[in-house]
């Protein structure tokens, strides 16, 4: 019904007929609809929530009217992998993200915001609480997330280092098919990660196969970025064949000097398998240095039964021999040099560590580099953040050339950059580097493609509904920016600097972004997935 209105409404204003009420008018901008057609210039029409007409009529009375003029006109971006849960829960403006033109945060990768707690303790809340309880405390952008299959063997097995029995294989599956009914997308690994990666090959797939019955997608951090990275695509691959599901790769890489050599024959597995006819795609982030704990130099076998049990297993003498020979093997790819250190659990440690590498604090330790990262997590309680700077700025560019890649932050959203923190730029800079750096300036990519890879593109990789495109009868998710002036301005160095060029930002009808400030407005809504429909 909604479309036939919509093809009614389309057929009247091919007509001569009397203006009609909108309630804003973008006029004069360069459109593009997020589909990978060439732009044009035309006038783009809200009501209410959503985009009533796009095209180059303009016979409307709106309420407000944006001169668009020298500017594009596009679908909201699409945030891939978003750690935004909890910087949100704080503050809902989502600037670091609004400000590049994010109107989707996605999260799930591994772990997602519900199911936690138990029925027993009466404190569970199901994944689809978690969602609401966000969407409730007022957010500027959507939201959605895939069911973290970590967050799932956690709910059943805890942290164990050993196979799911089928008891317990069966109240996973009930887990996954409640939140693909609640609105999850599909189900999300952490495979490089403990206790994500105590799961085998064949639970994921059965957790998967849930997932496909509702019309939901898988997606991985793989169990391997650098050396054994083909057999970590392989891994991929099969549980996309055995679960009959769409499957993509969280942020795209190959890890490592040694490694970088290894992307071309990713990207051979990939699009062979693609000409197979298999729904693989991948995501990444736009800069040659990640971002994790010290845990991506520390064997998951030490990690068994949670952070506070292995940090005290990291103290025994029998422990600590093998778990440096392990940490040595990880050190002669990944040098200590290469390892900065950003985040601490402690003010004591933060003050006197945050900005060195792991190189330069064993040196003032007077331990090896091993002795530090150990003892360092031991004397902080935590993980401790870290910036590994382990990519090659050209594997970055073939990355961003690649039809079948979206994009991603891989971080929180953050508003408040007054606060005492350090983070990596991607969370800052991630989108808008697409299109002022690697479009506008290195000419790697036309606008019309980089703008379908931030929105219809990832849209129909979810699998959700009636946004992504600037079409009529589709949900008002719209970005307003200056090609000639958006840009990244975050760096590893000063990180908490916001993007420039985007003008205009609205979510679901709404203004959140004008002439790139914030309008105190929060519309966002939780964005469910195919499950959610299937099941009403």
């Amino acid at each position: 019904m909604k479309k036939l209105l919509f093809a009614f409404v389309i057929f009247v204003l091919s007509c001569d007929n009397d203006p009609l009420n909108i309630d804003v008018l973008i006029k004069g901008g360069t459109i593009h609809d997020g589909s990978g057609m060439n732009g044009y210039i035309g006038n783009v029409a809200i009501k209410n929530d959503t985009i009533f007409y796009v095209g180059k009529k303009g016979n409307f009375i709106a309420n407000k009217t944006i001169d668009a003029s020298g500017k594009i006109v596009s679908p909201g971006f699409i945030n891939m992998l978003s750690w935004g849960y909890s910087t949100l829960m704080q503050d809902g403006r989502s600037l670091s993200d609004l400000k590049q033109g994010v109107t989707l945060e996605v999260f799930g990768e591994g772990t997602s915001p519900g199911p936690y707690g138990s029925v027993e303790n009466n404190n569970y809340v199901s994944f689809g609480e978690a969602m609401e309880k966000l969407e409730a405390s007022g957010i500027s952008t959507n939201i959605a997330s895939y069911l973290g299959a970590t967050t799932v063997r956690i709910q059943e097995i805890g942290y164990a280092n050993r196979k799911a029995t089928s008891d317990e294989m069966e109240s996973m599956r009930n887990i996954v098919k409640l939140a693909m009914m609640q609105g999850a997308i599909g189900i999300g690994s952490s495979l490089i990660y403990a206790p994500a990666d105590y799961a085998d090959t064949d639970e994921l797939v059965e957790l998967s196969k849930v997932a496909s019955f509702y019309g939901g997608k898988y997606i991985s951090h793989m169990r391997n970025e650098d050396s054994r990275v083909l057999q970590a695509v392989d891994e991929l691959i099969e549980i996309a064949e055995r679960a009959n599901i769409p499957s993509q790769i969280y942020h795209l890489k190959s890890s490592r000097k040694a490694n970088w050599h290894l992307l071309d024959s990713v990207i051979q597995k990939v699009e062979n398998a693609r000409k197979k006819g298999l729904k693989i795609t991948a995501d990444m982030y736009t800069y040659p240095a990640s971002s994790t704990g010290l845990t991506g130099v520390i064997p998951t076998w030490v990690q068994e039964g949670g952070r506070q049990a292995w940090i005290n297993r990291m103290k025994k003498p029998d422990v600590r021999e093998r778990l440096f020979k392990d940490i040595r093997k990880e050190l002669s790819e990944q040098p200590p040099e290469d390892i900065l250190m950003v985040g601490f659990n402690k003010a004591s440690m933060s003050k006197k560590y945050r900005g060195m590498t792991i190189a330069e604090a064993a040196k003032i330790r007077n331990e090896s580099p091993e002795e530090a990262i150990v003892n360092l997590i031991i004397e902080d309680e935590s993980r401790i953040q870290c910036i590994y700077f382990s990519m090659s700025e050209e594997n970055i560019r073939k990355k961003i050339m690649l039809p079948w890649v979206s994009f991603d932050s891989d971080a929180g959203s953050y508003s408040d950059i007054s606060k005492d923190f350090i983070t990596h730029p991607r969370a800052f800079g991630s989108f808008v580097r697409v299109l002022g750096k690697y479009v506008r300036d290195e000419k790697l990519i036309s606008m019309e493609d980089a703008i379908r890879r931030l929105s219809g593109f990832p849209a129909d990789n979810l699998g959700i509904n009636n946004r992504g495109y600037l079409k009529p009868g589709y949900y008002a998710d719209i970005v307003v920016f200056d090609p000639n002036l958006i840009d990244d301005k975050a760096t590893f160095e000063k990180p908490l600097q916001f993007a420039v060029g985007v003008e205009q930002v609205f979510v679901n009808g709404v203004q959140v972004i004008s002439k790139g400030e914030h309008t105190d407005k929060f519309p966002g809504r939780f964005v469910k997935g195919s499950g959610f429909i299937t099941s009403n």
